[in-house]
Order: structure tokens, then C-alpha cells, then sequence
């Protein structure tokens, strides 16, 4: 007997529709089952999942040939997620789990329906018992989970794309394993139901146990419930970085903090996406797309509600920060979309992995090219990065300090500062700043806080959003954008003419300093480019050097 079951494929963080045949022969000699369809190994071992999983769970495997297909078959699959819809596609041949078949009313009763609507003579399988609960029709619904040898259904990969997919092709929902339902359930329009067991699979397609779909979540509740893990006033000193900072969050620029070790670095990088506005709901669904189609979703956790910070170490490889794989899979880069990329100690990083960063900075997506097709991932992000001025951390005095500094900045290429909008020291934080609060009697006003600085940022963004929409900030805005919405007072034009000429810009850092220099009159609230405006943006190109 012929079953079909409705699954998924992954591509990307995107689900795409996958049709699981199984074709059980009794009749035909005992051989092991076979799957085609361009299965991968984790998928070529699942028949001896689901055959434990169905003896330990009260279910005969069908002797016999059993024939499993995955469909589009010139695809590959990989992973555990079609165990789910194996098992089914057994059970259902083996009757097991019932077909629902069409109906009549004949005097008032129902009577089973042959395929032309009339009503069936002689006598039917039990499966066709009109007074039988009526259980959920599995060909409505989409399926995706692995199995235990026990019969327990775990957690997979890319429920939030599966409940999309079940939505755009008009199912009335999805089947996936318990831990995944909250996660599934973030899509609203669908029925989702979540199983523990395989036993409860069966229960609840043959109306044994009475549907209880997943309830959507409130997601604008949980975002706005979202907090900071660390608030700046905790950071001793550095204002002039949280001014930096501030600037940053504003416009959405990137940043690299120079200074020595203990200065603050990690823990403001960690502390900036309290500074940047709320996620909205769009984001945050985006965002859980990402996380679930990597398989970074914590067990039970249905969305993502704060703004990530990545922060990868320096021996991490190409194919981790930008995404990679033979089916490919997004990298920290994407992880880190509508969120920060913190790259610690930038110049230990391996030269190929940073130069690998200058295209997504600029496109904000990755496209990953493979013989089979190519996959592009999001990666909107800012990236905070941090050095010390030499591989020792400190700088020692005089000429001997200035050429291990300029040694050790040789590492980074121009192309890739240039991407960099805003350079800032971060100095070592003297002990009046440290021991601040050790004492109740210590004076002084205390530090910004993250909730003054976001109240600046935000003021900053909703300038922008009324001048030039909420998708695009002044970090992205075009050379000719520039030049229509960064008007500039001649005073200001003829200090950026010097400064170009005198530190050697590239044309790149002149649109930069233009950007900058928009987001700090947004700051005050100004239509025009000052001249305080260029001198503060100019200040940040520290690392600019003559080629």
C-alpha cells in the first residue's frame, strides 16, 4: 500500500515542500528498506530509528519491501527530520493510522463514500468505521521530527520555515515534536500541534486524544518585556566610547574601540543593543528563522526577543563567520542579523576571514555558492570590533611603541577599515573611576546609563525614519543620498577639503565622515552639517593612515 506524507526541506532558512512516499509491499520478498531521493547519511539511517522506535512502541515494522521516497528527488536531504513522516507513512499502510475516507448520509447515517461519491457496498476495512472518533487528517498537515529508538519525538531544525511553508500552501497546520511547537506556533493562520511520543502521534490522528493546538504567542508582550543584559552604568569612565557608542546605535554604524586590556571593551560591545531600539515583530520572526534553521533555538523557547550580540573567537574559520557547509548553513555573521557582531582582538583574526567580511558589510547578505544552486542569508549587522594597540596590549613610550602599534595595525587592510565608520581610543580607566562606589560617601555624577543613551538614539532614528524612511539609516545611505540630505554650511566643506587632503581619505572615508556627520546633527536635532559636526566626525577616522 501507497502512502504519501507532506514534509520539508531546508534551504537556507527557508522551507521548501518534500513529499515522503512509502510503498510497503507484503507480498514482495523480505529485503531491508530502502529511501532515495538524495537522502544523506543521518537520512539513510533512519529507517533503523523508526523500526525501533515503532517495536518499542507497540507497532509492527511491515515485512515485506518498503520503498521510501523523498520528493523533488534531485535535492539532497539531510538529517533526522523525516523520521517523523517515515513512521507515519508506515503506519498509515500498515492501517495503523486511518485514512480518512469520505463520507454520505444515507437515511440519516453515515455511510462510507466509494471515490464517486456514492456509497460503498459490502463490507470495509475498520479503518472506515463511521462511528469511530474522528481524529485529525493527516493529509492536511505538514510533519517534521526525529525519533528516539524509545518513541520519543525530538526537537529538529526550521519548525518556524515548516509552519510558514504549512501557511503559503493553505494546510490546516503542522505536526512537530513538543519542544518545537512554541517556535512553530510564532506563525499565526495554522493549527500547531506538538507530540511527545509516537504513540501520541498515532492518538491523535485516530481521535484517541482530543486535539490541543499550541496557542500563538504574544509577541509584542514578549518584546516588550525584552531587557539589556548589562546597562552602561555599570562601565566605569569611558564616556567619550559611550558618546561613540551612542553615535553608533544611532545610525547604525560600525565601530572598533582601541585600547588596552581591562579598559571596558567586551562589556560595552555586550551592553549596546540596549541602546538600540526594540525589535519588532518582523525582526524578531526573522531573527528566529535564522536561529531555528542553524539549530540554535533553545529547547522550549518559541522566539528570539532580544537583539543578538556574536561574538566569535579569533581562531573561528572562513566558512563559521560567513556561513558554509555542503548544504549550506548560516554563519555568525547571519546569527547575528539585526544584532552586533563583536569581533575581540580584530587583528588576531585570520586575514582571509576579514577580508571575507568587506562584501556582507557593504550588501548586508551573504550569497554561498555551491555546485547545486546558491543560498543568500541575511546579515544586517554592526559590527563592533575591538584591539589593543600591540600584540602585548600595552604601548610603550616614544618611537619604539609608535612602530609596534603601526606593526601590529599593518595586519588590517585599508579596504576593511574603510568599512569601519567610527575609530575610538578606549584608555585605561584611572582608579577614580574604579573606586567610584566603593564608598558611600564617593562623589561625583554617576555614569550614562544605557536608558539615557537609547533615549538620545531613538530620538536620533525617528529624525531619519521621517527623512529618508525606517530601512535605510545613515550608514547606508548612497553617495547621491548624501548629497541631497546632508547639506553641508561652507565652513564645514572647507575643513572636510583638509582633511581629506591632509590625512589622504579615500573616497570611501569621505562618504563616512558625511554619515557620521548626518547622524551627529540628528543627534542635536539639525538639518545641516556643521562645522563641530565634521571635526567630531573626522576625529573618529583614527586609524587612517597616507597609502
Amino acid at each position: 500500500m501507497l502512502a504519501r506524507v507532506q514534509s520539508y526541506l531546508l534551504q537556507g532558512i527557508d522551507a521548501h515542500p518534500c513529499e515522503v512516499e512509502v510503498d510497503a509491499d507484503r507480498l514482495a520478498e523480505n529485503k531491508p528498506p530502502v529511501i532515495v531521493g538524495l537522502p544523506d547519511a543521518g537520512v539513510r539511517e533512519a529507517h533503523e530509528r523508526v523500526r525501533a522506535a515503532m517495536q518499542n512502541s507497540g507497532y509492527s515494522f511491515p515485512l515485506g519491501r518498503v520503498l521510501i521516497n523523498l520528493a523533488p528527488a534531485d535535492v539532497r536531504k539531510e538529517g533526522p527530520v523525516y523520521d517523523l513522516p517515515i513512521a507515519l507513512g508506515l503506519l498509515v499502510s500498515t492501517g495503523v493510522v486511518r485514512g480518512p475516507a469520505p463520507f454520505v448520509q444515507v437515511h440519516g447515517a453515515r455511510v462510507p463514500a466509494t471515490a464517486q461519491g456514492k456509497p460503498a457496498l459490502g463490507p470495509q476495512p475498520p479503518s472506515h468505521d463511521p462511528d469511530a472518533p474522528e481524529g485529525l487528517d493527516y493529509r492536511k498537515f505538514l510533519f517534521g521530527g526525529e525519533l528516539a529508538l524509545d518513541g520519543r519525538v525530538r526537537p529538529v531544525k526550521g519548525a518556524i520555515a515548516l509552519a510558514a511553508l504549512a501557511k503559503a500552501r493553505g494546510a490546516q497546520g503542522v505536526i512537530v515534536p513538543a519542544d518545537n511547537a512554541p517556535e512553530a506556533a510564532v506563525v499565526e493562520g495554522i493549527e500547531v500541534h506538538g507530540v511527545r511520543t509516537l504513540t501520541e502521534l498515532v492518538g491523535l490522528l485516530n481521535g484517541h486524544i482530543e486535539p490541543q493546538p499550541t496557542p500563538p504567542p504574544d509577541v509584542l508582550g514578549l518584546l516588550r518585556n525584552a531587557a539589556a543584559p548589562v546597562d552602561f552604568a555599570e562601565v566605569r569612565g569611558q564616556e567619550a566610547v559611550k558618546r561613540a557608542i551612542v553615535i553608533a546605535a544611532s545610525g547604525s554604524h560600525n565601530l572598533l574601540m582601541l585600547g588596552p586590556p581591562g579598559s571596558g571593551k567586551t562589556m560595552m560591545a555586550k551592553a549596546l543593543p540596549g541602546v538600540l531600539p526594540p525589535l519588532t515583530a518582523e525582526e524578531a520572526i526573522e531573527i528566529t528563522r535564522i536561529y531555528s534553521a542553524a539549530g540554535q533555538m533553545p529547547v522550549g523557547v518559541g522566539l528570539v526577543t532580544s537583539r543578538p550580540v556574536r561574538a566569535p573567537h579569533h581562531t573561528a574559520s572562513t566558512p563559521s563567520i560567513v556561513g558554509g557547509g555542503i548544504i549550506p548553513r548560516p554563519g555568525e555573521i547571519s546569527l547575528a542579523h539585526r544584532g552586533v557582531l563583536f569581533l575581540d582582538e580584530l587583528p588576531e583574526f585570520p586575514r582571509d576571514v576579514l577580508e571575507a567580511l568587506r562584501q556582507p558589510l557593504e550588501d548586508h547578505v551573504v550569497t554561498i555558492a555551491r555546485a547545486h544552486g546558491s543560498v543568500r542569508f541575511p546579515a544586517s549587522f554592526m559590527l563592533i570590533a575591538a584591539m589593543n594597540p600591540t600584540p602585548k596590549g600595552d604601548l610603550a613610550p616614544g618611537e619604539v611603541g609608535r612602530r609596534a602599534m603601526e606593526n601590529y595595525l599593518s595586519r588590517l587592510s585599508g579596504p576593511l577599515l574603510d568599512r569601519i565608520d567610527i575609530h575610538v581610543e578606549a584608555p585605561a580607566v584611572p582608579w577614580a573611576e574604579l573606586s567610584r562606589g566603593l564608598h558611600a560617601t564617593s562623589s561625583g555624577p554617576p555614569g550614562t546609563s544605557t536608558a539615557q543613551m537609547r533615549e538620545q538614539a531613538l530620538r536620533a532614528r525617528e529624525r531619519q525614519s521621517r527623512r529618508q524612511g525606517a530601512t535605510t539609516p545613515n550608514s547606508r545611505l548612497s553617495g547621491k543620498q548624501l548629497d541631497e540630505l546632508a547639506p553641508m554650511e561652507t565652513p564645514a566643506k572647507e575643513i572636510l577639503g583638509q582633511a581629506m587632503s591632509t590625512l589622504g581619505l579615500s573616497a570611501r572615508a569621505f562618504d563616512k565622515i558625511r554619515r557620521v556627520s548626518r547622524t551627529l546633527a540628528d543627534l542635536d536635532g539639525r538639518d545641516t552639517l556643521t562645522v563641530p559636526d565634521i571635526t567630531e566626525a573626522v576625529g573618529f577616522r583614527l586609524l587612517d593612515r597616507k597609502v
